[in-house]
């Protein structure tokens, strides 16, 4: 399965440089996501731009697959990537900024989209456990209950310039809390990753 990592954006709340290369647990943010999506089994391509040039670089020289987006919003990039891949099949699509996801997270997800039936799978925590990690930016009600999505989905790539129909799966997961845009996020991240491997 393909997995789009998400990696073009400027990343300017956090102002520490281009936002997948700065250090989590010492390792580039990018690194751990990639690391998820591989474990779990995936063939990576990153979708960065003009605005992470060295985003671009730490992926040629690291091996990684790489997308040259036009950096014309997340959207844009996604679709042309797609449609440039000649990918059909469904695919994850993912933010590169959730330094926290593994392999089993990732499994769930799947699972659960191919037993919706459903075109696309989006993913979401309750608005609670995000309260306790950073602010919310986004909120809808999924299953009656206060929730944000994480940035994690997947897509029917034949259906990759039109409207799917959606399944919004709700996941009580504290890794999926720790979406970095801001230097209280990162410290979170730090924390939680750190106690995780005591």
């Amino acid at each position: 399965m393909l997995a789009l990592i998400m990696a073009g954006g400027e990343g300017h709340r956090l102002n520490l440089g281009e936002k997948p290369l700065v250090s989590i647990a010492g390792q580039p943010m990018i690194a751990h996501v990639i690391r998820a999506f591989e474990v779990y089994g995936c063939d990576v391509v990153v979708v960065a731009s003009g605005k992470t040039p060295m985003t671009q670089n730490w992926c040629r020289t690291n091996g990684i697959d790489l997308f040259s987006a036009s950096g014309k919003g997340y959207i844009k990039d996604m679709v042309d990537a797609v449609v440039a891949l000649d990918e059909l099949n469904p695919l994850f699509i993912s933010v590169s900024d959730l330094p926290c996801l593994q392999a089993n997270i990732l499994e769930t997800i799947n699972t659960k989209y191919y037993k919706s039936r459903r075109d696309a799978c989006s993913t979401w925590i309750p608005l609670s456990l995000v309260k306790n990690y950073r602010d919310a930016q986004y909120i809808e009600k999924v299953n009656k209950i206060d929730a944000c999505p994480c940035g994690v989905n997947i897509l029917r790539g034949d259906l990759i310039s039109e409207p799917q129909d959606e399944f919004r799966l709700l996941l009580k997961e504290a890794r999926l809390a720790h979406n970095v845009n801001t230097r209280t996020d990162l410290q979170y991240a730090n924390t939680f990753l750190r106690n995780r491997s005591k």
